[in-house]
């Protein structure tokens, strides 16, 4: 019988089966939640119903809240409230997993008595990843049944874990051999049979027990995982809650873990990696085209160029299981790139992320070859030469009369204006941008960038493409940098100015590093190459990079740049570079002065800002989140603070708009407010309404 539009209730001999399909993933919302409360009551009230099954039509167990009710007046049963009733119910409760229990669905699954699950399925805690930490007894239950520093490690890095090793662990009791339901209800009548206790986690300790007196476990994981925690704020919450096992009664746990979930739901960084979330999942969502826009078929890819670049390009069709042919100039360079690509897939493998066997597999999907001719029987051809208009222009002259019709024309451009090379073709509707970030086979981040003539279906057909690859695809417009250099550039202009007028680039990097940035703006200069982009033949001194360059000081490869670097590549600061900064602002009559840490915070953050905004007003941006995704995702700006958009929202535009004025008053036009501040401001909106 149906209990309500999502839950239903049947009875097979002394088992009910409680069974809920709200899709597409049945998030536990205030109907499934209501429907599931009234099928336990209603078995409860069956006296010939003597365990319950509780189990989940679709592609998935429940995984996990419905966080669109996050901020919303909580409605009964609230999950904690429906934990009890599950929890404290008098007849045993089974819970039947397969594909992913998650978050919530897997807080629910630990109050049930017994857990079976499919041996392809998932449970995990994932709740960091949005800045909060398992608010319905996750945190107390976890380590009463897989133990502390298991409890640690799924909790602070929301990792799924398989089954099997569920099961391993304890975590699931049962592995179904064929349909779930059956085995549900087998096991359910096992259960019965066998008169078994009614199991609750609560009130385990032994797993507990193993680790008192150990604080060294808690100090030990803060350490290991320091790094990779710094500036967030929900993973030591996460620990603290865990420790609490350990000190509190299970009752006190559970307020102490709410009083800790509460202040997390409440501050920004939730609300930041939240907007993430949501951000990364409209990125994927074309504006302004029919849903039924057709998609064309990618089977095989070319690649021009077998650099750094063009190698990591390559990799990712590969590794998607596409033959990708990788074309050079010379054959020198092209056995180089291919044996790069090789030594990049056994240094994985030697890692054990992924089997021996695979090199081969993956190295046997790329061809290299010498000539263009050889491109084209391909679907896609990415071009990833040298940043210079007139060669990528001849590139795509040549392409055009050798790429078969429909054949989709991409560049890997970083600045160059796609409109423009296109125009060396006689098919403009076919050329798109497909800018990869270095290194390629890594960074997750894809600008997909749309001319004024890129066809419809070459658009969805290249957004499609990005997540074939593993890649977040981004569609942008085409202008100079489009949306991630762009604002680079402006980054750029203030630390380079700050410098010159007397912060150090160390000082610089700190105050970004302490912003929450993985690495200072100088620092990723260094890393990156100084070089990369620059031209010797027409190097004139122009500016403080181009007389490192001069100097054969090219970043991290040749032991100096901004810092000098030893053989382990740590840095320090460099007196020399230090130098070359102050006699080019002596050069240029700049007189040197202190800069505070707050100049250089503003500077750089509100420039970002204020160059985001005029990306979005100008349309080369569709979404504001679109530009904080890039940023998020591409160049290293911290989720806990959701890409400069959000973080401009979260100051305020009305701030924004009086600092960006304060600024250009003491340091010019480059703070001239963009036009969508003043309005937004004015009309009391953030940059989410434009």
């Amino acid at each position: 019988m149906k209990v309500n539009d999502v839950v239903t209730y049947e009875v097979e001999g002394p088992i009910a089966v409680i069974t809920a399909h709200s899709p597409p993933v049945n998030a536990l919302s205030s109907a499934v939640r209501q429907g599931i409360a009234g099928a336990v009551q209603t078995a409860l009230g069956d006296g010939s119903v003597g365990a319950m099954v509780l189990i989940c039509e679709g592609r998935t167990f429940f995984a996990g809240a419905d966080i669109t009710e996050f901020g919303k007046p909580p409605v009964e049963p609230t999950l904690r409230n429906l934990q009890l009733i599950v929890e404290n119910a008098t007849k045993p409760v089974i819970a039947a997993i397969h594909g992913t229990a998650l978050g919530g669905g897997l807080e629910l699954a630990l109050v049930a008595h017994y857990r079976i699950a499919v041996p392809s399925a998932k449970c995990g805690l994932p709740e960091v990843k949005l800045g909060l930490l398992p608010g319905a007894g996750g945190t107390q239950r976890l380590p009463r049944i897989v133990g502390i520093e298991k409890a640690l490690d799924l909790t602070t890095s929301g990792a799924p874990v398989g089954a099997r090793a569920a099961k391993e662990m304890g975590l699931v009791d049962e592995l179904a051999q064929g349909d779930l339901r059956a085995d549900a209800i087998a096991f359910a009548r096992r259960v019965l049979e066998e008169k078994r206790p009614l199991l609750k986690v609560r009130d385990r300790t032994e797993k507990l027990d193993e680790a008192r007196g150990k604080p060294e476990i808690f100090a030990n994981f803060r350490k290991a995982n320091a790094r990779k925690f710094r500036g967030f704020k929900a993973p030591e919450h996460i620990i603290r809650c865990v420790e609490a096992t350990l000190e509190k009664s299970f009752d006190e746990g559970m307020v102490y873990e709410r009083q800790l979930f509460n202040e997390l739901q409440s501050d920004s960084q939730s609300a930041a990696q939240r907007h993430v979330f949501f951000a990364e999942r409209q990125a994927a969502k074309v504006l302004g085209l029919a849903a039924d826009t057709p998609t064309l078929p990618i089977a095989k890819v070319g690649v021009i160029g077998a650099g750094t670049m063009g190698g990591g390009i390559a990799m990712n069709f590969a590794n998607a299981g596409i033959p990708v042919t990788i074309v050079e100039a010379k054959q020198e360079a092209l056995d180089r790139g291919l044996g790069i690509i090789r030594g990049n897939y056994e240094s994985t493998a030697k890692k054990g992320r992924m089997k021996a066997e695979d090199v081969d597999t993956r190295m046997g999907l790329l061809t290299g070859s010498v000539a263009m001719e050889d491109l084209a029987d391909c679907d896609l051809i990415i071009e990833a030469v040298f940043e210079n208009l007139d060669v990528k222009r001849e590139v795509f002259g040549t392409l055009d009369a050798i790429a078969r019709p429909g054949a989709i024309l991409a560049t890997n451009t970083s600045y160059l204006d796609i409109d423009d090379i296109a125009a060396a073709t006689e098919r403009p509707e076919s050329v798109c941008g497909l800018h990869f970030f270095s290194p390629a086979n890594v960074m997750k981040l894809l600008e997909v960038v749309r001319t004024k003539d890129t066809s419809p279906e070459i658009v969805v057909t290249a957004m499609k493409l990005a997540k074939t690859i593993g890649k977040i695809g981004v569609l942008v417009g085409n202008g100079f940098g489009f949306v991630g250099n762009r604002i680079l550039a402006a980054r750029n202009a203030q630390a380079d100015r700050l410098v010159l007028e007397g912060a150090t680039p160390w000082t610089v990097d700190r105050v970004l590093y302490d912003f929450g940035f993985a690495m200072g703006h100088f620092q990723m200069r260094d890393l990156v190459g100084l070089d990369v982009g620059w031209n010797r033949e027409t190097t004139s001194s122009a500016n403080v990079r181009e007389i490192l360059n001069e100097m054969g000081r090219h970043g991290q490869k040749t032991k100096g740049g901004y810092y000098d670097y030893d053989d382990n590549r740590k840095q320090t600061p460099s007196p020399i570079a230090m130098q070359v900064i102050e006699d080019f602002a002596a050069k240029q009559g700049i007189e040197r002065r202190a800069v505070s840490d707050d100049e250089i915070h503003d500077r750089i953050l509100f420039a970002m800002v204020n160059e985001g905004a005029r990306i979005l007003d100008e349309g080369i941006a569709a979404r504001a989140s679109d530009i904080d995704i890039v940023w998020v995702t591409g160049y290293g700006w911290p989720k806990y603070r959701g890409g400069p958009m959000f973080w401009g929202d979260l100051q305020g535009l009305p701030t924004v708009l009086e600092k960006l004025k304060t600024l250009e008053a003491a340091h010019g036009e480059a703070f001239t407010p963009s036009p969508l501040i003043e309005r937004l401001a004015a009309e009391g909106k953030g940059f989410r309404d434009a």
